[in-house]
């Protein structure tokens, strides 16, 4: 096989897809007519639920790791379904656990919500402390190629001072030894003080560039985050033209920064001159 080929295949062995979605518990706002005509959706069923949660799914199948905001943990707007169980049946990521952000009984049950395709072997929940509740931090650890990786999965507040405030209480889980993935639905922007905040203070980086993912229906804002530790590096970040939500998606291939796990790939998939044949 082609020195390129090999190479190729190195890089793929070496590295994983990622994405964070918030799931607009399946309301499907996908027009900007939808914010007023599909509100009701927020509080009472509807058929067109499953439906938009498939699409979503479909658009995610093939992610090895998975954040989700907003997504109902089962009550009777969402017809009794655990939404994060069906988009990780859906997506074809066997483990998946979530957090309860706000549980209004068989009304609502908001939820910040994590998929793997690897198993999960630790879990914590903590509900970020403020005015407002409902707001919270869903912590993981995955061994994601043999490796432990600490996920995070959060969905901070509309107002600028709750979110710092957020942030300012996320950073402590950020000095873990693990390498550490944050996923989601930020609502500010890269060049806000709160993503200052956590790539400066709490060491993490975003990608050079990244798309706009809110409204679904005419990208402006970049609300929606990937932010990653040291031992990782961005390879792509992409997301997709149309979602059945008011957020698209935002996805990434992420690789092992280290040049030992480079050299030891490239040992394993490229043969030495000696070695070839004619």
């Amino acid at each position: 096989m082609p020195r390129a080929s090999w190479l190729l295949m190195a890089t793929e062995a070496s590295s994983f897809l990622v994405a964070t979605q918030n799931a607009q518990v399946g309301i499907g706002s996908h027009r900007q007519h939808h914010v007023l005509s599909h509100s009701w959706r927020y509080l009472l069923p509807h058929q067109q639920s499953l439906r938009n949660l498939e699409e979503i799914a479909a658009r995610l199948r093939g992610m090895d790791i998975v954040g989700l905001n907003e997504v109902d943990a089962g009550s009777f707007r969402s017809q009794y379904l655990n939404q994060a169980a069906f988009l990780a049946e859906h997506i074809g990521t066997p483990y998946w656990t979530q957090q309860r952000t706000r549980d209004w009984g068989d009304i609502a049950q908001h939820s910040n919500s994590l998929l793997s395709r690897w198993p999960i072997i630790e879990v914590e929940r903590h509900a970020f402390q403020g005015t407002l509740k409902g707001r919270g931090l869903l912590r993981a650890a995955i061994e994601v190629q043999g490796r432990p990786v600490q996920v995070l999965i959060t969905h901070l507040a509309l107002a600028k001072p709750g979110r710092m405030r957020q942030v300012r209480q996320l950073l402590p889980f950020l000095r873990s030894e693990m390498p550490t993935i944050l996923l989601g639905d930020l609502n500010c922007g890269q060049d806000s003080n709160e993503l200052r905040c956590l790539r400066d203070t709490g060491g993490l980086q975003s990608p050079s560039a990244q798309p706009a993912t809110f409204p679904s229906w005419s990208p402006q804002w970049r609300f929606d985050h990937i932010l990653i530790s040291d031992e990782l590096r961005f390879a792509e970040v992409w997301t997709c033209a149309e979602q059945r939500s008011d957020h698209l998606p935002l996805m990434a291939r992420l690789q092992w920064r280290d040049d030992a796990w480079e050299n030891a790939v490239q040992q394993a998939y490229c043969p030495k001159p000696n070695d070839l044949r004619v």
